[in-house]
């Protein structure tokens, strides 16, 4: 948001803030689900690619309602789920950490 959007918004008794702001995340927390939402996007981009979720799915012995929910950010995707879909569709642990290392 620009500045003076931002100006015009408190002129008018608007709180601005960040989501961290509003959910009270810590900064580690903030980061703990930017790294969550950079994986999540990561695959869903990279699986695209190569296969349906269905066919991830059956890679992993999963379902494709829990790819969907992995690659959708759902919040009771663990990282260990993500990573393990990414190197499920060929990633290497130095992509995976590409995609970490990408966040702010």
């Amino acid at each position: 948001m620009d500045q003076a959007k931002r100006e015009r918004l408190v002129a008018k008794g608007w709180k601005v803030g960040s989501v961290s702001d509003f959910l009270d995340l810590t900064a580690e927390e903030s980061i703990l689900v930017e790294i969550k939402l950079a994986l999540s996007q990561n695959l869903k981009e990279r699986r695209q690619k190569l296969m349906t979720q269905t066919e991830l799915a059956s890679k992993m012995s999963s379902s494709q309602p829990r790819i969907a929910k992995a690659e959708n950010g759902d919040t009771s995707v663990s990282i260990e789920l993500l990573i393990r879909a990414m190197l499920a569709t060929g990633a290497t642990p130095q992509d995976i950490g590409q995609v970490i290392a990408g966040v702010r």
